[in-house]
């Protein structure tokens, strides 16, 4: 893998192999999952499974990486593969073109992979993935609200009992306390959200894709203490 001999000349051989054997599971492929996704890849990621439903449109522009004029109407999980295969046309991807829920989600085999990402909207979804992976005991991180911000520099990783200034994480929070699920770790941003008055969350360029670059950076690192 020759596009890693910058990644080699800070890590070991022996880190870049480590990080080549792991799979990473990503659900959701949009602002914040996608970047996420693109950096585990260009990290030399092996295997990766990439979860979305959804189809690109203009909206989707301003912030993920995937979406282009080119795109556009293109289901998410295609467009990214391609753009993946791109990067690396050795690395596997298993792609799912779905929103997952409580009836379709054990068509995914949690057990293929290493680590879950759950980069989605969706709070009964996020819920869902994060039971499954605490019950098949496989790592997971979460993303919590990325929208109405504007400081890329306030995102950390924490448990979910100690994030604050989230009302994503505020729910999820609750709901996890009820399954007796603890110490999930958390993408989440210390910044409080502009109240905009829209129901529909405003984004901007540089916000969500760091989201999704914290992630991998948390997964890559975690696999190397592994």
């Amino acid at each position: 893998m020759d596009f890693l001999q910058r990644t080699k000349n800070m890590l070991s051989e022996e880190d870049v192999l480590k990080i080549n054997k792991k799979s990473v599971l990503v659900f959701g492929i949009g602002g914040v999952g996608g970047s996420c996704a693109e950096s585990l890849v260009r990290a030399g990621i092996g295997k990766i499974g990439i979860v979305d439903g959804d189809v690109f449109e203009t909206s989707n522009i301003n912030r993920q990486i995937f979406a282009t004029n080119k795109t556009l109407g293109i289901p998410k999980v295609d467009a990214a593969c391609e753009r993946l295969k791109e990067i690396n046309p050795n690395i596997v991807i298993e792609k799912h073109n779905l929103f997952v829920n409580e009836e379709n989600i054990n068509e995914i085999n949690f057990e293929n992979y290493d680590y879950i990402v759950d980069a989605i909207d969706t709070i009964t979804s996020k819920i869902l993935i994060i039971k499954l992976a605490y019950e098949k005991n496989i790592k997971v991180i979460s993303s919590m609200g990325a929208g109405n911000r504007l400081d890329p520099t306030a995102f950390e990783i924490a448990n979910i009992e100690n994030t604050k200034n989230d009302p994503v994480a505020r729910i999820m929070r609750k709901k996890l306390k009820e399954l007796n699920i603890k110490k999930v770790k958390v993408a989440y941003s210390t910044e409080i959200p502009r109240k905009t008055g829209n129901r529909t969350p405003g984004s901007i360029s540089f916000v969500p894709p760091v989201c999704g670059m914290v992630l991998a950076s948390y997964v890559i690192r975690d696999i190397l203490k592994s």
